[in-house]
This record gives structure tokens, sequence and C-alpha cells, in this order.
């Protein structure tokens, strides 16, 4: 069953968007946002890993009850924990302002 819901959430989904086409001319501005788009997919893959525990049908009031434990496991606050929730299920970075990015 978990593997159905991942592979759902994975199907519904977007991944984080590709990196553009052009690189930026400056090597520092190119690192930069290499490191972001490292970030995003990390919190990514951590959205993922909250949806598993806390399935999308779940208010965000519900959601934090189900994660606080898990989000003190690994050292995360349950606001960045669901923060990334939202950003796997939309793969909107947006979801993800004031937290890591």
């Amino acid at each position: 069953m978990r593997a159905v819901v991942r592979q759902a959430v994975r199907d519904v989904c977007s991944a984080p968007p590709p990196a553009p086409v052009e690189p930026p001319a400056d090597p520092a501005v190119a690192a930069l946002r290499a490191v972001v788009d490292d970030l995003a997919a990390c919190s990514h893959q951590l959205g993922e890993l909250m949806l598993e525990v806390a399935p999308a049908y779940r208010s965000d009031t519900e959601a934090a009850d189900v994660l606080a434990l898990l989000c003190d496991e690994i050292g995360e606050t349950v606001e960045n924990g669901l923060a990334a929730r939202r950003y796997a299920l939309t793969g909107d970075r947006r979801a993800l302002a004031g937290t890591v990015l």
C-alpha cells in the first residue's frame, strides 16, 4: 500500500523544476543557483516523506499533530515540515518561503 501511495504522489506532484538552459555568466551566481536547486530537491524529498506520514487529505492542523514526533526526531521544525509537505504537493517553491529558501 505504501508503494502505491508513494507512486501516486510522484505521479500527481511535479518534481522541482529543472535548471535553466543557459547557465549564468557569473560562476558565483551559477554556484549559488546550484545550492538553491539542491535545497529545493531535498525539501521535495522531505515533503514526500511528510506526505507518507500525513497524507494530503489531512489538513495542516491535523498533519501538524501527526508530524510533530517525526519532525522532532529528524531535527526539523513542524512549520518547515508542513512547508515541505505543501511543496511536494504543489511543486511550487513559494511554499518554501521563509523556511530553507
